[in-house]
């Protein structure tokens, strides 16, 4: 009875993903973290999505809680922030659930989220390691071309930036990117003052993301 109920409920999340097809979402967490970090940069990746690699994505993101069954809405989450990241036993068990029944989950270390996210990432997936992903992965070589993998947005500390993921037979179910600032990068020009260049590869990077995420 166990293993039916797991199934029906696989079924339905799956069916909800479908639904939503091309939509995306926020990621609101625990812990005292900035989660609504950066709040012009997935209007603005969006509108580039649309515009250059004919996506349909709602103009304004929608926010979705850990625990809450509307996770399972979005074929993408976007989680962010600075600071401490804690998810309860009920939350890992939605978001888990979530990840292996199609989802995808992108984080994106806004610099400072590093020790508290891979500490709650041990505990979603206990059996499963961080695997930097190569330059020659699929996520950097779809919609647009990065020969060097994840590329540079903001400096910090001197360290290259790099892409880790959570996989399950070759899909990547979890994104980190770390040392890049890519949510930097997608917001209004006026926040940071980037040159053009530089949110050019922070949009086609992060259409990039969306593109994997959606087609697998």
């Amino acid at each position: 009875m166990k293993n039916l109920t797991i199934y029906l409920f696989l079924i339905m999340a799956f069916t909800c993903l479908n639904l939503r097809a091309q939509e995306i979402a926020i990621l609101k967490y625990q812990g005292g973290g900035d989660w609504y970090a950066n709040p012009t940069a997935l209007p603005n990746l969006i509108k580039f999505c649309n515009d250059n690699i004919g996506t349909t994505i709602q103009n304004k993101p929608e926010t979705v809680e850990v625990g809450s069954s509307t996770i399972f809405q979005y074929p993408y989450l976007h989680m962010t922030g600075h600071g401490n990241v804690v998810f309860s036993d009920e939350e890992i068990e939605n978001l888990k659930s979530y990840l292996m029944s199609g989802g995808f989950l992108h984080i994106d270390d806004n610099y400072g989220m590093k020790p508290y996210i891979t500490r709650e990432i041990k505990k979603l997936f206990p059996n499963k390691n961080l695997e930097e992903l190569g330059a020659d992965h699929p996520i950097f070589n779809n919609s647009y071309s990065f020969a060097k993998g994840l590329p540079k947005i903001h400096e910090h500390d001197g360290q290259r930036p790099q892409a880790f993921a959570i996989l399950q037979d070759n899909r990547i179910l979890l994104l980190f990117t770390s040392e890049s600032d890519l949510g930097d990068g997608w917001e209004d020009p006026t926040v940071h003052n980037d040159a053009p260049e530089v949110r050019q590869k922070a949009l086609k990077m992060g259409a990039n993301i969306i593109t994997y995420a959606f087609k697998n």
